[in-house]
């Protein structure tokens, strides 16, 4: 059986949350080719105008490592029809 892929998520709220989650989707990108991870799926979301996330989906492995380096707000399993 294959391994879970777990969604790291940050939130960000306010007038500048779309900008400040498209940002940080930057340095996920960065962090996933600096770090070898398995996997490289970053993405940013608008769930609102005040509300935008940024994500990073890691192998369930890897997820205690990157959570406690990044500190995301929240996780999920991850499914790739997500």
């Amino acid at each position: 059986m294959a391994e879970r892929q777990i969604k790291l998520i940050w939130d960000f709220r306010g007038e500048s949350a779309q900008n400040t989650a498209k940002h940080h989707k930057i340095h996920l990108e960065d962090y996933v080719l600096a770090q070898n991870l398995t996997f490289n799926i970053t993405g940013n979301k608008d769930l609102s105008s005040m509300h935008s996330i940024a994500y990073l989906v890691v192998s369930e492995s890897e997820m205690i490592a990157v959570r406690d380096a990044l500190k995301p707000h929240r996780g999920e399993v991850y499914t790739p029809i997500d």
